[in-house]
């Protein structure tokens, strides 16, 4: 274990030294280090103990916009976000031989020795991802896990100071007047005790675990100099953002980290100008084997983040105070009931439309076979118009930003068809992926208004977009555009469409009218609002089976259904079969019994009821 003198989060390289130097020692031989490529020698293990055992995760920072200018480089950091795009490898001297002390580069940019040339070497390899914020991340899902508060140290540090500095500044004018030289007087000069009376505003938890933690992650001064540089340059690349991280990560399998993951990174945080245009007469090796692809994200505008512990972030990961019980379906059941009596006033008292939603809304896809997707439930909300979507629109949206981890709402009308750029591209020129608004994570949520809709001519933008939405409907699958080829990556996103008629450029799986008796005037408590969210997010993960016996029932009564309507076909069978699995698990059921499934009949012949 790294002794106390390390502070893990002002400065983790000196602990990845510090681990380095031990082991290099303690395996000897002629190149102790040789056995260290793709692996970790134990600093990463120092991190985790701290980060997960120890109660340190609170005291990391969170990257992001706001707080970029108010970090110091070279300190601990965390960033949540989704992988816009994979970048390949990068080859770096991980180790060289300084005398007769192999030292490491590992997670930094640069060495922070003076490099011998020539020198004895190894070259290792990491792993570049481009990381953005999630798209569609709801407010919420950031005060699971806020980290300290880095403006209020800084304005609290900003404060002291300048307190401090005109005391100083008066002990000093008395000093020279009394002694007659320019010599600094002692008491100007800053002391332990002083920056331990500084350090008395801020609101880490202190550990007795002897790792100290120290604010040196924060940076002090609040000055009329410091500058946030411009985010990004304007990247084309990323339509309409303003923030993004290069992660590199190390020692990492192939294929553990995916496009469009979100996950969290916790590594060392760069962010220096100095690296944006290395100078071709440097000597330091390091530069000669940055790769081409970073040209694109210069280290002035885009902040590097060398990830020493990494973990895909699921919807449970950003419930603040996830309650320490068993999903029992006594519990389940009491939070399905308060959330549906919820749903069922903001829908203005159309209980059909509110039980559709919350299968809607626990609809994951589980399997596909072959063209078919098992599990998604789209759902389509007829007879809306844009005076009823501004009410009852809007209340759905609200809804699905306080519930949901990511959501978003897509005006669809014939101008955003054919100008909205959806699908995303390879741009092979840079080398880089260019996003699209398709490009999104996992459990997403789409409402699309179309009600905006009116007669017009489709451009061939506007077809393309309109095929692009349609694949994402039945097949769960968004087309990336690699110029010389197409390729479909899978995903799974939830479809809502509020429209007048049945849609017919989004056909759904669940078509329902809506009929609202009254105007909504709802609003859930706090508390409530963490147990709905901690419900969907259980019954969404409950593993799901059928009993053969109960199979075997439902089977003869599909035939049966066949033989009295023969209209239906196989698509209708299969979504019967998905809304009854959705409604036993909405009940915390891991098993689909006949009770749910003669549920599920009685809210179709409602829906039916309805249609006609």
């Amino acid at each position: 274990m790294v002794g106390p003198q390390y502070d893990l989060v002002g400065n983790p390289l000196g602990a990845v030294r510090s681990t380095f130097e031990r082991a290099a020692a303690e395996s000897g031989g002629h190149e102790p280090v040789a056995a260290f490529r793709g692996k970790d020698w134990g600093a990463t293990e120092v991190f985790r103990s701290f980060l997960f055992e120890q109660g340190g995760l609170d005291k990391v920072p969170v990257l992001d916009e706001s707080n970029l200018g108010l970090i110091k480089p070279n300190t601990l950091v965390r960033f949540r976000g989704m992988v816009q795009d994979m970048l390949g490898n990068e080859f770096y001297v991980g180790a060289f031989k300084d005398g007769s002390t192999w030292r490491t580069n590992k997670f930094s940019d640069s060495s922070p020795f003076s490099m011998p040339h020539p020198c004895d070497s190894h070259l290792w390899e990491r792993h570049l991802f481009h990381c953005v914020p999630v798209p569609g991340q709801n407010s919420w899902t950031r005060e699971s896990s806020p980290g300290p508060d880095l403006r209020r140290i800084a304005s609290c540090f900003t404060s002291e100071q300048r307190e401090k500095r005109k005391r100083g500044a008066d002990n000093d004018a008395m000093d020279v007047s009394e002694s007659g030289s320019g010599e600094t007087s002692s008491s100007s000069k800053k002391t332990l005790a002083d920056w331990e009376s500084d350090l008395n505003c801020l609101t880490f938890p202190q550990k007795d675990d002897g790792v100290r933690i120290s604010n040196s992650s924060v940076e002090m001064s609040m000055n009329e100099e410091h500058h946030v540089p411009e985010m990004n340059g304007g990247d084309h690349h990323i339509p309409g953002s303003s923030f993004s991280c290069l992660v590199k990560v190390y020692d990492m399998p192939e294929s553990q980290v995916k496009l469009n993951d979100v996950s969290e990174f916790i590594g060392v945080y760069t962010f220096d100008p100095e690296l944006a245009a290395p100078n071709d007469n440097s000597d330091d090796i390091m530069f000669d084997l940055m790769e081409d692809i970073t040209a694109q994200l210069p280290p002035s505008k885009v902040p590097r983040l060398h990830c020493l512990v990494w973990r895909n972030l699921s919807a449970h990961d950003f419930l603040p105070r996830p309650p320490a019980v068993e999903p029992s379906p006594i519990l389940l059941r009491g939070i399905r009931q308060s959330l549906l009596s919820h749903f069922t006033l903001v829908l203005g008292k159309d209980e059909l439309a509110a039980q559709c939603l919350l299968l809607h809304l626990l609809s994951r896809l589980r399997n596909k076979v072959d063209v078919v997707t098992v599990g998604r439930l789209s759902l389509n909300f007829t007879g809306f118009n844009r005076e009823s979507v501004s009410i009852f629109g809007n209340q759905l949206n609200n809804l699905f930003q306080r519930l949901l981890p990511y959501s978003q709402v897509i005006p669809l009308s014939i101008k955003y068809l054919n100008t909205a750029t959806l699908q995303p591209r390879k741009d092979n020129q840079s080398g880089r992926l260019v996003t699209g608004v398709l490009q999104l994570p996992q459990g997403t949520h789409l409402t699309f208004d179309e009600t905006l809709l009116q007669s017009g001519s489709l451009t061939s933008k506007g077809v393309k977009n309109t095929m692009l939405l349609k694949n994402l409907m039945e097949s769960q699958k968004v087309e990336y555009d690699f110029e010389f080829y197409k390729l479909e990556m899978a995903t799974d996103v939830q479809l809502l469409i509020l429209s007048e008629g049945k849609s017919n450029i989004l056909p759904s799986d669940l078509i329902v009218p809506f009929r609202p008796s009254s105007v909504p005037a709802v609003n859930a408590s706090s508390e409530e609002l963490e147990s709905w969210r901690w419900y969907l997010a259980t019954v969404r993960s409950l593993p799901q089976s059928t009993e053969t016996d109960t199979y075997q029932m439902i089977q003869d009564e599909m035939v049966n259904a066949m033989r009295d309507d023969r209209s239906l076909g196989c698509s209708e069978l299969s979504r019967w079969l998905t809304m009854a699995q959705i409604m036993a698990a909405s009940f915390g059921e891991k098993s689909l019994s006949m009770e749910h499934w003669q549920m599920v009949k009685e809210l179709e012949r409602l829906r039916k009821e309805r249609l006609q």
